[in-house]
């Protein structure tokens, strides 16, 4: 699907419906976005251009990028009527797979798995928390 791009460099409009995708939830926060391949056929734009969008949408705040794993949606920290931004934290961290989540990943309970928490507080108050799990790459 080209985008129209109307004097704005091509990337940004890329980074806008990108942006739009992420806020709307139609890719929601902890999935991986389409790969670089994906997105060079839909949009019909080189590696490079799609990297500049993806490069974007990271400086936002929106995408983080691992490097071997491909580039995943961030919870979008969205602005209160007072203008004032909220706080954003993410961490990553290993656990061990319930019993709940051992059987979603097809896993045995105990296996290492993946932790991907994001936090969103305004005004010093938690709104947001967003956990998403993927099985350890030595699994893979």
């Amino acid at each position: 699907m080209p985008t129209p791009h109307y004097g704005q460099p091509r990337y940004r409009a890329i980074a806008a419906e990108l942006r739009q995708r992420i806020e709307s939830g139609a890719i929601p926060p902890g999935t991986l976005l389409p790969t670089e391949g994906a997105l060079t056929a839909e949009f019909r734009a080189s590696r490079g251009t799609i990297r500049q969008a993806i490069a974007v949408l990271r400086e936002e705040g929106l995408a983080s990028t691992e490097h071997g794993r491909g580039t995943y949606a961030m919870p979008h920290a969205r602005l209160p009527e007072s203008g004032k931004p909220s706080d954003l934290e993410t961490r990553k961290r290993e656990v061990a797979a319930n019993e709940e989540l051992a059987s979603l990943f097809g896993v045995e309970a105990g296996e290492t798995l993946i932790e991907h928490e994001s936090i969103t507080r305004r005004d010093g108050r938690t709104e947001i928390v967003v956990r998403s799990y993927r099985i350890h790459q030595s699994r893979q």
